[in-house]
């Protein structure tokens, strides 16, 4: 019988030549570390986004902050700067090195984005950033704004009135829906969230409850998109919000590392040649994490080392940087089931935009397990008294997998970084967790105790 070829291979051609694929078809956890990561000044050349992009960006946010500290009063304290706190987590620090036995050099902190305001994900900052870019260009383009103005007046009858006549339409397995969804509701827009079945109850419920269109699919995430697209392109007054592509999307969360800087300043952490810094970033389909990833390059540079998390039942990210593939392939075509209880991570095709342009920036993959997220969650809530969703624990994994793993021991060699580990900056990025209901919070909770014994 003729084996089914996957651009022009076999699978056993493509695991010859990426031995790591067969751990990754049998769903083990792993440990990428990408042969292609060059010094920011060579990998800079092929992007076309600059730091005046993310800047332009950080500004937009900045003439919106009287707007959302209006609307939503939990940023008032902040100016209507939507921000999350940077934490030491010590105590988990240790219960990592218990349960890997595993020593970790450095320090481990935890960005709290699982807390960020309006949609309590790393979601609120690109998926609400390009709403409120689009409302920007409709209100000016029709002579009702200008970038002069105090953006507390688009808290009115008369632009919600104006929003009211167009529509925003976005695919999504939870997170990114849910910021789409709230801000484009606040504003006055029509919303039509396409929802994976991953997507959790909870969230669907929040978003009905404000006003949103939810629709259904029994597929995965790459329906969801697909449909959301074509709702769009029958209706010229719909805006699609396209999470594979969306540039938009991707500055909104590259504004994260100017703020971050600032955040590592004030606990007196310095990043230089001698004191790295390591970012483990949750991966579902790149646009969060690729974001994140992208700003901190620009402003770190080669002292910044970022690695993408994902579940072991939806590494499509990996699969994608390692074959050069891209979105040309998904895990179900490797045989991987792309089911997972990370719900934000279950996504089976990478964004091509995101894989291209980090191709030659992000340092490495890792996959963790269920499992291991379960049991993580129940840890973080014991020792540290924080509430992360399954998703978000993929990252706090990253420190002890750096040290366990060969691949991880090869690129601290390979990049002159042995020596300096006990200077090192870990930072968990924890992408969701804070809206999770305390009924569904407890169900996650009794799942890592079950794991444990």
């Amino acid at each position: 019988m003729n084996e089914k070829t996957i651009v022009g291979k076999t699978l056993t051609e493509w695991k010859e030549k990426y031995p790591l694929l067969e751990k990754l078809m049998k769903t083990e956890e792993v440990f990428w570390a990408n042969p292609k990561y060059e010094s920011f000044e060579q990998a800079i050349q092929q992007i076309n986004l600059t730091e005046e992009d993310v800047k332009d960006a950080a500004l937009r946010l900045e003439r919106f902050a009287p707007y959302i500290a209006k609307v939503f009063p939990e940023t008032k304290q902040d100016g209507g700067i939507i921000e999350s706190p940077l934490v030491k987590i010590e105590n988990m620090r240790h219960e990592l090195e218990k349960i890997t036995h595993q020593d970790i050099d450095g320090e481990v902190l935890l960005k709290c984005d699982s807390h960020l305001a309006i949609s309590g994900s790393i979601k609120a900052r690109g998926g609400i950033y390009e709403v409120l870019k689009h409302a920007e260009h409709l209100a000016i383009e029709n002579g009702l704004l200008s970038i002069k103005d105090d953006y507390s007046i688009l808290n009115s009858e008369r632009f919600k009135q104006f929003y009211s006549d167009y529509s925003i339409a976005v695919g999504s397995t939870g997170n990114l829906g849910l910021s789409i969804g709230i801000m484009s509701a606040e504003l006055g827009f029509n919303v039509y969230v396409h929802m994976s079945q991953d997507a959790k109850q909870w969230k669907k419920d929040l978003l009905r409850e404000k006003g949103v269109t939810v629709i259904e699919y029994e597929s995965d995430y790459s329906k969801a998109v697909e449909e959301g697209r074509k709702q769009a392109e029958s209706d010229k007054a719909m805006y699609f919000i396209d999470d594979e592509n969306s540039k938009n999307l991707f500055l909104g969360y590259a504004v994260a590392a100017s703020r971050l800087k600032k955040q590592l300043d004030d606990l007196n952490i310095v990043v230089d040649e001698q004191h790295p810094l390591f970012v483990y970033l949750p991966c579902g389909v790149g646009g969060g994490p690729g974001g994140v990833a992208f700003g901190l390059k620009l402003l770190f540079q080669d002292h910044v080392h970022c690695f993408f998390a994902e579940p072991t039942h939806s590494p499509c990210m990996l699969l994608g940087l390692m074959t050069g593939l891209h979105e040309k392939i998904s895990v179900q075509e490797i045989g991987i089931d792309n089911i997972t209880d990370a719900d934000g991570l279950a996504v089976g095709r990478p964004s091509g935009f995101v894989g291209k342009t980090l191709e030659h920036l992000i340092s490495g993959v890792y996959t963790v397990s269920d499992e291991k997220l379960y049991t993580l969650l129940k840890k973080m809530i014991d020792v540290e008294k924080i509430s992360l969703e399954p998703s978000a624990l993929a990252g706090v994994a990253g420190p002890a997998k750096l040290f366990q793993s060969e691949n991880g021991r090869n690129y601290m060699t390979k990049n002159n970084l042995k020596d300096k580990m006990k200077n090192a900056v870990h930072i968990a990025w924890a992408t969701g967790g804070s809206m999770v209901p305390k009924d569904v919070m407890e169900d996650y909770y009794r799942k890592g105790e079950v794991l444990l014994k």
